[in-house]
């Protein structure tokens, strides 16, 4: 369950025996001869299917993505060109099925498979989705908060920081946790599925500190174990606290949505009260439950694509509650259809309380100079490149502190986000007392620092 679909045996497995067995076909196919004088060679007749096939494919990839916008976002021209090779090599297997014979025939049944396996794998590389064949079925290993026992917290981060100079630190496993937990909707009433939580090494030990929280949202359709798996966020934080004396925040990953399919759109609606459920329930929990630290400056809010936008909308509407925001390929405002059909289906007709949903508005209304932004997008995410340029005025003009990323070769995927919360997570560190960012952010390898 736990073998990489983006790297190593299994995408390097399908691709070989693939490429194995192209090979063979092709040879097959060009040492055929046609049955009949005057029809075309097989091999000839293959590539014609291939290159009708793979412009189809081309052209419906491309209405699906930039065109119909089924996904809410472009896939990107990496994807549909993925896309759309997968779809000629079906046409060309197919099309040699149909012209050869005995093993030949075979050997092209079997390679339509092995093709759409290929291309899947393809697609999944670029975006980085499902990163373990366990996310793929929805396996999840993580056990349930229950199952351990957590202490409330007995010192500050600064005491942590203390005792470990003087090699004094309580005793703590030597990697955090990732557990699942039912987070109560007393004030919201929302239906929310399991979040998910990471736990440093600090935070396990029997006289924790009061940590820094990073609550983190994942994008739609989507889910909180996906952003923990996509993310990497067990892997990223480990090495953090390897590094900072077992110490790293807690990660919070509730579910903004409900459900895959539905956009909640981050507000107190008609179809729910989410902003209450994220912002009171979560929150208040958290505080009471683990060894987390209480001021705004210690808490900081993150999210992929819809959770960014989600993060750039109520950072800012709750300066008492978050002191920072790490968004990443976020949008310019809540969005599920029309800004007409949203303000009817979810705000009962009031135009007013969709607009203080907007992120530039609450910046304006509401953001304060003790807030800080950290935000990122795919070099290829063009779309949000300039969402987040817009957003990043508008947070220098209420006075924050700001920092803009790009990320080279990467699109709207998790590759962007792994690559911004690397440093993005040096940055919080250094923010809340954990530790001091060690390199410039010009100096990593994967961003590019917007002037």
């Amino acid at each position: 369950m736990e073998l990489s679909l983006v790297r190593g045996i299994v995408p390097r497995t399908v691709f070989g025996l693939t490429a194995i067995a192209a090979i063979i076909l092709i040879i097959g196919l060009a040492l055929s001869k046609s049955k009949k004088r005057g029809r075309l060679h097989p091999l000839i007749v293959s590539l014609i299917a291939a290159v009708l096939a793979g412009a189809a494919g081309l052209l419906v990839a491309w209405l699906v993505s930039d065109v119909f916008m089924v996904f809410g976002v472009s896939l990107g021209w990496p994807v549909i060109f993925t896309i759309a090779g997968g779809i000629a090599g079906v046409g060309f297997v197919i099309a040699a099925a149909v012209t050869l014979r005995g093993v030949r025939r075979a050997l092209a049944v079997v390679l339509v498979p092995l093709v759409l396996l290929s291309t899947a794998l393809g697609v999944d590389s670029i975006y980085g989705e499902y990163q373990t064949i366990g996310t793929l079925v929805g396996y999840t290993p993580y056990a349930s908060l229950g199952s351990i026992e957590v202490h409330k917290a007995a010192m500050s981060v600064s005491d942590w920081h203390s005792k470990a100079r003087k090699g004094s630190l309580p005793s703590m496993p030597s990697q955090g946790k990732v557990l699942t937990v039912d987070i109560p909707n007393a004030k919201s009433n929302f239906t929310a599925r399991k979040a998910m939580i990471y736990l440093p090494p600090a935070a396990l030990s029997d006289r924790p500190p009061a940590l820094p929280v990073m609550e983190l949202l994942a994008g739609q359709p989507g889910s909180p174990s996906r952003l923990i798996d996509a993310g990497n966020i067990a892997a990223t934080m480990n090495a953090y606290a390897a590094k900072h004396d077992g110490l790293a925040p807690i990660v919070l990953v509730p579910d903004q949505n409900g459900e895959a399919t539905h956009n909640s759109l981050c507000a107190d609606t008609t179809q729910g009260n989410a902003e209450t459920y994220l912002t009171t329930d979560v929150v208040n929990w958290a505080k009471k439950m683990l060894p987390v630290a209480k001021s705004a400056r210690m808490w900081a809010m993150g999210g992929f694509s819809q959770g960014g936008t989600c993060t750039t909308q109520l950072v800012p509407r709750h300066p008492e509650i978050y002191g920072a925001m790490l968004p990443v390929d976020g949008e310019l405002k809540p969005t599920n259809g029309s800004v007409g059909k949203m303000v009817q289906e979810y705000f009962a007709g009031d135009r007013k309380a969709y607009d203080e949903q907007v992120p530039v508005n609450a910046i304006a209304s509401s953001g304060t100079s003790e807030q800080a932004l950290f935000t990122g997008a795919g070099e290829r995410d063009k779309e949000s490149i300039s969402n987040m340029r817009t957003i990043a005025a508008a947070a220098r003009k209420a006075g924050m502190e700001v920092t803009e990323l790009i990320v080279p070769g990467a699109g709207h995927d998790w590759h962007a986000v792994q690559a911004v919360w690397r440093p993005g997570l040096d940055w919080f560190g250094e923010r809340t007392g954990l530790g001091e960012m060690a390199k410039s952010l010009k100096e990593y390898p994967q961003v590019e620092v917007l002037q």
